[in-house]
């Protein structure tokens, strides 16, 4: 995001020179005017950006964390889903950063495993690794971000507040991702209820992911008592 910033940037300050060059040598006065409208508009635009250098930063870091945590894994037989930390990473930076900046981070986190970059468990990327059977409990991060934030930002981030928000947002990319694993199990290899696929694919994992959401809990909570981050939550 930073990079798309910078290179507007760059394209600006040419569309400056070149505005300044071709009015004295080439371009008629009007369509120089024209070509300078269109240059302080841009301009503006890019100086109403949404996101600090401070948020942009940060939202990296956490979109960074959240691929190291998928990287430590504890492979599983198929077809259950493997142990990792990035539940972990998901509600910590959502605690941390907020609704907007943390949606942010998961977005960019899903759109660079989209692209191709090992960000997902076991160093994988690619789109095929959401279209696959354990996808869906990627892009249900989406909608836990949605719940800790929305619910976070109206009620506050008391230690209540963040626990129900959390198991609220886990129980969405629960349900999200074993519907999504429902669909494509029985599309490529053969039927299965969603009893079995609770089995695999939830059950197991409850309680690992609310020791993680209580380690979360508590990251955040020491981090809002630093006020380190206070200025960049929204």
């Amino acid at each position: 995001m930073w990079l798309t910033f910078l290179f507007f940037r760059l394209i600006l300050s040419i569309m400056h020179e070149f505005a300044a060059f071709q009015s004295n040598e080439h371009m008629s006065g009007v369509c120089c005017e024209k070509l300078q409208i269109h240059y302080n508009i841009m301009e503006d635009i890019m100086k109403k950006s949404i996101y600090t250098t401070k948020e942009i930063a940060l939202i990296a870091l956490f979109v960074a964390l959240t691929a190291v945590c998928a990287w430590i894994t504890i492979p599983m037989p198929a077809p259950f889903a493997p142990f990792t930390l990035q539940t972990f990473a998901v509600f910590t930076a959502l605690g941390i950063l907020g609704l907007k900046n943390g949606l942010t981070a998961i977005i960019v986190y899903c759109l660079l495993g989209i692209v191709g970059l090992p960000v997902f468990a076991g160093m994988k990327g690619g789109v095929g690794v959401l279209l696959g059977t354990t996808g869906g409990y990627i892009i249900g991060f989406i909608f836990t971000a949605l719940s800790v934030g929305l619910i976070t930002k109206k009620f506050g981030k008391s230690i209540p507040v963040l626990a129900i928000s959390m198991v609220i947002g886990l129980i969405l990319c629960y349900a999200f991702g074993t519907a999504w694993f429902i669909v494509v199990y029985t599309n490529t290899k053969s039927a299965v209820g969603i009893s079995s696929a609770l089995a695999w694919c939830v059950t197991p994992y409850i309680l690992p992911d609310l020791v993680k959401i209580a380690v979360a809990i508590t990251i955040v909570k020491a981090v809002d008592k630093s006020k380190v981050m206070r200025t960049v939550t929204a």
